[in-house]
C-alpha cells in the first residue's frame, strides 16, 4: 500500500483513535511500538509519535532513535510525543504546577503556520499530561499556545517536524481532524486513497495471488467481520471457498436457519452444521464463565475439524481478524491482562496444519461495514449488533441447561424485536438479556410464584473500549418488561443494566 502513514505507539490509550481519524481521511495508517520501527521506515510518507503514560524524566521512558526519521520524513509528534522532542534535543521538560488535563483553548497562534490552516483562536483543544515543555528543543519555534500551556505547538526550523501537547484525535479537540489534514495532506502530501473501493480491488487481487486455485475453510458466525471475509474471499475465488456455519445450541431464537437462509441468497457456498447437543453436554454442570469460554471453544474446534476433514486438498484456514486485534498482539507492553477471554477461530491448534489467510486484518470495525456496504451486503446485516462468541452460555449467569437457553432465546427475542419494532435498534451499539442466578417471589392472578430474574442491557459505543447505557423510554421499557413475564414461562422479574463500561464491562460474564 503506497501513501503510508507510520504511527508509533509510546503506550496512549487514545493511540487507536489517532488511526482512526487518519483513516477517515481516507488515508492508510498502520500502528506500530516505538521499540519496532520498520526498516523501510523512509518509505512511509508521514510519521505521527503518539501520547504515552510514561514521563520523558522517568528512567523507563522509551527512547526510539528517531535518527532515520527526523528531518527525512514529515513528523508529528503528540503530547509524549512533543515532549519526547523537547527533553531529548536541547530542550527542557519539567512536572506541571497543575495537572494539564481536559478542556483548553488554543490562542496566540502564529500567522501563517500551514499546520493551523482554517483553525481559529479560542478553538477548542484536549490536554492530558503532568509534564510540560518549558524550553523549546535546539531549532524550535514556538506557533501556538494555550492560556495556562506556553509551549502547546512547536516546529523544527529547516525540518517538516511538529510537535503539540494536546490530542487532536479526541472528540474533544474541536478542530483536530483539521489540523491532522493539515499535515498530512497539506503538509506530508499524502494522497487520500484509502476507500473502500480501493480496498475491495486491491484485496480480492492480493488474495487471487495468495491462494491461486487453492481450497480454503472459513468458520461464519453471522456476524459482520467473517460474513464481509467471506465475500472478499469468495470475490477472489469462488467454489474453492468453503464455508461452516455451526449451530452451538447457543445463537439467539431461529438465528440458524434465518442466518443459513440468508448466506445462501448472498451466492456462498455454506454448510449449516447442527451441534447443538454436542455444545450443550459438553458444558454440562459448568458455572465458571472462562470455563465455559474453554469447553465452547474446544468443542467448537472438534466439530470444524470434524466438518474440513469432509473437504479434500484444503490448504488454508480463513479468519475475520481485524485491526484491533493486531494491534493488540503486536502492542508496546504485549497483550492487556486478560479481562475475559476471546472465542475465536484463531485458537485453532497446529494439528490443522492449515495456512492463515486474514482480509481483513488491517481495518477497524467501521471500516468492515463500509467496505461490506461497497459489495452490495445487506444493510441489515451489516448493522447486525456485535453477539459474543460463546453466545447466550456467558449470558446465563451459572450453569447451563436446555430450559436456561429457552428461557433467555424467548427473552432476548422480545426485547430485540421490541428495539427494531420501536425504531431503537440502530441507536443502540449492542444488546442482549442476562438471565440470573436467582429467583423472587412474585404474584400471578391469586398465585405465588418463585420464579426467574432477567436483566435487558443496552450500551452505545463505537468499539466497545467503553460503553455507555442507553436511555431507553420508559414506555418501551414497561411494555417490554410486561411482554416478556406474560409470555415467557419461568420469568416473573425483568430489570434494566444502567452500568458504564469501565467500571462494568458490556457482558456480564
Amino acid at each position: 500500500m503506497q501513501n503510508n502513514v507510520l504511527i508509533l505507539d509510546f503506550g496512549s490509550q487514545y493511540t487507536q483513535l489517532i488511526a482512526r481519524r487518519v483513516r477517515e481521511l481516507n488515508i492508510y495508517c498502520e500502528i506500530h511500538p516505538y521499540h519496532k520501527i520498520p526498516d523501510n521506515v523512509s518509505e512511509f510518507k508521514a510519521v505521527i509519535l503518539s501520547g504515552s503514560p510514561f514521563s520523558v524524566r522517568a528512567e523507563d521512558a522509551p527512547h526510539p532513535d528517531l535518527s532515520k526519521i527526523r528531518g527525512k520524513v514529515p513528523m508529528l509528534a503528540v503530547c509524549y510525543g512533543a515532549q519526547y522532542l523537547a527533553h531529548f534535543h536541547g530542550g527542557k521538560v519539567e512536572p506541571s504546577n497543575t495537572r494539564e488535563y481536559g478542556r483548553a483553548n488554543l490562542s496566540l497562534i502564529k500567522d501563517g503556520e500551514t499546520l493551523f490552516d482554517e483553525i481559529t483562536e479560542n478553538s477548542q483543544v484536549w490536554m492530558s499530561h503532568s509534564d510540560t515543555i518549558k524550553e523549546l528543543p535546539k531549532n524550535g519555534i514556538r506557533i501556538a499556545s494555550t492560556h495556562d500551556v506556553l509551549n502547546a505547538a512547536y516546529r523544527i526550523e529547516g525540518e517538516e517536524t511538529f510537535a503539540i501537547q494536546f490530542h487532536p484525535e479526541v472528540y474533544h479537540s474541536t478542530d483536530g481532524k483539521q489540523l491532522l489534514e493539515n499535515f498530512l495532506v497539506k503538509i506530508a502530501k499524502v494522497a487520500q486513497e484509502w476507500t473502500p473501493e480501493a480496498f475491495v480491488d486491491l484485496t480480492v487481487e492480493d488474495l487471487k495471488k495468495q491462494i491461486g486455485n487453492e481450497k480454503v475453510v472459513l468458520g461464519l458466525s453471522g456476524g459482520v467481520d467473517s460474513t464481509v471475509a467471506a465475500v472478499l474471499l469468495n470475490k477472489a475465488i469462488g467454489d474453492n471457498l468453503y464455508c461452516i456455519f455451526v449451530n452451538n445450541g447457543l445463537l439467539r431464537k431461529n438465528e440458524f436457519n434465518s442466518v443459513l437462509h440468508q448466506y445462501k441468497d448472498m451466492g456462498l457456498n455454506v454448510k449449516g452444521v447442527d451441534s447443538s447437543a454436542r455444545f450443550l453436554d459438553a458444558l454440562k454442570g459448568i458455572s465458571d464463565p472462562e470455563e465455559k469460554r474453554k469447553k465452547i471453544g474446544n468443542t467448537f474446534i472438534e466439530v470444524f475439524d470434524d466438518e474440513a476433514h469432509e473437504i479434500t486438498d484444503v490448504t488454508f484456514l480463513a479468519q475475520g481478524t481485524i485491526y484491533p486485534d493486531v494491534i493488540e498482539s503486536i502492542s508496546v507492553n504485549g497483550p492487556s491482562a486478560t479481562i475475559k477471554s476471546h472465542h475465536n477461530v484463531g485458537g485453532l491448534p497446529d494439528f490443522m496444519k492449515l495456512k492463515i489467510v486474514e482480509p481483513l486484518r488491517m481495518l477497524f470495525k467501521d471500516e468492515v461495514r463500509r467496505v461490506g456496504a461497497e459489495m452490495g451486503i445487506d444493510p441489515e446485516l451489516l448493522g447486525r449488533h456485535p453477539f459474543p462468541g460463546p453466545g447466550l452460555a456467558i449470558r446465563i449467569l451459572g450453569d447451563i441447561t436446555a430450559e436456561k437457553v429457552r428461557i433467555l432465546q424467548e427473552v432476548d427475542h422480545i426485547f430485540i424485536q421490541g428495539l427494531k419494532d420501536w425504531m431503537l435498534y440502530d441507536k443502540v451499539w449492542q444488546a442482549g438479556a442476562i438471565l440470573l442466578p436467582v429467583s423472587s417471589v412474585g404474584v400471578m392472578g391469586d398465585e405465588r410464584t418463585y420464579e426467574k430474574v432477567v436483566a435487558l442491557r443496552a450500551v452505545e459505543s463505537t468499539d466497545g473500549m467503553t460503553a455507555d447505557w442507553v436511555d431507553l423510554p420508559y414506555d418501551f421499557l414497561q411494555k417490554t418488561s410486561n411482554t416478556i413475564i406474560n409470555r415467557v414461562k419461568g420469568v416473573n422479574r425483568v430489570v434494566y443494566d444502567i452500568s458504564s463500561k469501565p467500571p462494568a464491562t458490556i457482558e456480564w460474564e
